[in-house]
């Protein structure tokens, strides 16, 4: 068999581009927690937002570009524990709770094991799970009201240390919201590729306009509101259910009550 080829071996490599996005979020969390030790919290929390911002293109690229791969699901999931569970519960702790003592850092820590047990399972059931809608508090989302919460602080001039346990009641319900069982609206049913009506871009104007009024204030309020709509939304989806299964129930009786008549009814023919 001379005329065979030799096999050639199969190219092993990465994806550049969405990689590059992720390594960009990476960086964002890391710049995050070198300035908030230095006490530029202003900075830090600012860097928190502008990771989120790239974590929310690295995907999005890899869909567009069809270079989605398990090494950049990995290493986004890796990127994301940095970025948005330990940035910043150390941003937090800096700021606000480190005189609180023993109180303060179980506050950061409750954040940081909350964004990590969210990261798992989700990874564990993005294959399964609602598409429409996300278990749990998406981590950036936390880290948004965290990193908000500090960016309003130092732009108002406000020392953390001055509202420990306001600081720290935001840090654990963050955490806590997390890995609860509250559903929140994923925004994945948004095709960024299909046309949308004219009046959607002027919507989109309008926001950006919004959020330049005073971003930091704006930002923080828009990721609060998002936050505690889990609970909101969940009972209306389980008041929706009970009110399917209720109706399912009535209809139910009602055929079970036409078969019942329906026999009396032969029965008195017979």
């Amino acid at each position: 068999m001379e005329n065979e080829q030799p096999v050639k071996p199969r190219r092993r490599g990465i994806y550049l581009l969405p990689n590059l996005f992720t390594t960009g979020c990476l960086f964002g969390g890391f710049f995050s927690i070198i300035y908030a030790i230095n006490g530029k919290f202003e900075m830090a929390a600012i860097a928190i937002f502008i990771a989120m911002i790239l974590d929310g293109l690295d995907g999005r690229v890899a869909r567009l570009t069809n270079t989605q791969s398990e090494f950049g699901v990995q290493y986004d999931s890796l990127a994301d524990m940095v970025s948005f569970g330990v940035a910043p519960g150390i941003l937090m702790y800096q700021w606000a709770l480190t005189d609180i003592g023993k109180l303060g850092w179980l506050g950061a820590f409750m954040y940081t094991a909350g964004a990590a047990l969210r990261l798992a399972r989700f990874n564990t059931q993005a294959a399964s799970s609602d598409k429409r809608f996300f278990q749990g508090l998406p981590s950036p989302a936390a880290a948004a009201m965290v990193a908000g919460a500090v960016w309003v602080g130092a732009d108002m001039a406000i020392d953390g240390k001055d509202i420990p346990i306001l600081a720290w009641l935001v840090t654990v319900s963050a955490g806590l919201l997390m890995v609860s069982n509250f559903r929140y609206y994923s925004f994945k049913e948004l095709d960024l590729r299909g046309k949308v009506p004219f009046v959607a871009m002027l919507f989109v104007v309008l926001v950006f306009v919004f959020v330049s009024i005073d971003p930091p204030q704006v930002l923080f309020l828009i990721f609060m509101a998002f936050g505690f709509s889990g609970p909101v939304l969940t009972m209306v989806l389980l008041r929706k259910k009970r009110k399917e299964r209720r109706q399912g129930l009535q209809e139910d009786d009602q055929i079970e009550q036409k078969e019942l008549q329906k026999e009396q009814q032969d029965k008195q023919d017979d």
